[in-house]
């Protein structure tokens, strides 16, 4: 632990999007809980840029930054197929670690994760910042509340049309759709679904990308004591839908990434309505429903915020032991479980 045992010394491992983009502006959000004291990177640029804006100490490799034993933690932002390695060897070196999604390919190289964290003493934590998404926890209130009934179904979608080309279209770096973008909808997903294990459909494609990794998901988990959640997310989606759509028993709710709104009947107000077994009116059964609704948006302060700012300052107080880690390495086990399931039986041929 650094000298000073409220503010934690981070080395980042790897300046691309995701390091500099998210990590790294995080970090600059946190200055009184953290300290960008190293970097590592290939590109000189990078280190150098880097350098002028927190004044730390750079290296061209990991294993470098890992030796330094002045970190606390060690953010694993290298590209995705090199997570499981590097995460293991920065807990050697004695370091928390912090570990891009997707964390691994399949859950033997989480579990190994998971006894390196352990026989080290150290916190292993999956970045899974959409835990914190405001959307999210607000549907999550709203269904957990029980004013929509029973959740029948839910569908969860990113939808677009676009080409891509760069590292992240190919199989051999772990990329994809449901490993780019997968692992944010698939964690909102099985909060959702519950605790049980799913039974799992998917459906993988290839549509506009460039790589011979999909772009095109369907991403079905069922239960039969659990709603059907899907999962859609696709570049071939020249209409997009609405990024949320919930069923309930007493009603639903629709939105976006930035508001929701949803409606509910209340039964107990209405007339029953027992099966009738004798042919009526030669009419279908019809009745007035009398609606109760709400909205919500996001607030301007939360919208402003970078999800991974409050992840941040949770991982903060569980290096510290001040609070239990939100996002653990077992609760993302399941994702991994799903996505890998995914691409060994539902995968496009090779």
């Amino acid at each position: 632990m650094s000298k000073n045992a409220t503010k934690l010394q981070v080395g980042i491992a790897g300046l691309g999007k995701s390091g500099w983009d998210i990590h790294a502006d995080a970090f600059g959000r946190l200055s009184s809980l953290y300290t960008v004291s190293a970097v590592s990177d290939p590109r000189a640029e990078r280190l150098a840029e880097a350098a002028e804006r927190f004044g730390c100490r750079t290296y061209e490799s990991v294993d470098t930054l890992f030796a330094d034993a002045d970190l606390d933690l060690v953010v694993v932002a290298t590209p995705s197929h090199m997570h499981v390695q590097h995460a293991i060897a920065a807990l050697k070196a004695g370091h928390h670690v912090l570990i891009e999604k997707p964390i691994a390919a399949d859950v033997d190289e989480v579990d190994a994760i998971a006894r390196q964290a352990a026989s080290a003493d150290r916190i292993a934590a999956p970045f899974q910042n959409r835990r914190y998404d405001p959307i999210y926890l607000k549907v999550k209130e709203v269904i957990d509340s029980g004013v929509l009934g029973r959740i029948v179904q839910v569908r969860m979608g990113i939808h677009g049309f676009s080409r891509r080309w760069d590292w992240q279209t190919l199989k051999k770096f772990n990329g994809g759709s449901l490993n780019n973008t997968g692992p944010h909808l698939l964690d909102q997903a099985l909060e959702i679904f519950g605790p049980d294990k799913p039974e799992v459909f998917c459906k993988l494609d290839r549509a506009l990308t460039s790589g011979d990794a999909e772009d095109h998901a369907k991403v079905v988990l069922h239960g039969p004591n659990n709603p059907l959640v899907e999962v859609e997310i696709t570049s071939c989606c020249a209409y997009p839908q609405d990024n949320w759509l919930v069923m309930g028993t007493r009603g639903g709710l629709r939105g976006t990434f930035k508001s929701i709104e949803w409606k509910w009947v209340d039964f107990d107000k209405l007339e029953p309505r027992p099966v009738e077994t004798e042919p009526s009116d030669r009419k279908y059964n019809r009745e007035q429903l009398t609606w109760q609704e709400e909205s919500w948006e996001v607030p301007e302060d939360q919208a402003q915020t970078p999800m991974a700012v409050p992840f941040y300052a949770g991982l903060h107080d569980a290096i510290l032991g001040n609070a239990p880690l939100v996002v653990t390495l077992n609760s993302v086990r399941r994702q991994i479980e799903v996505l890998s399931t995914c691409h060994k039986k539902f995968g496009l041929d090779e």
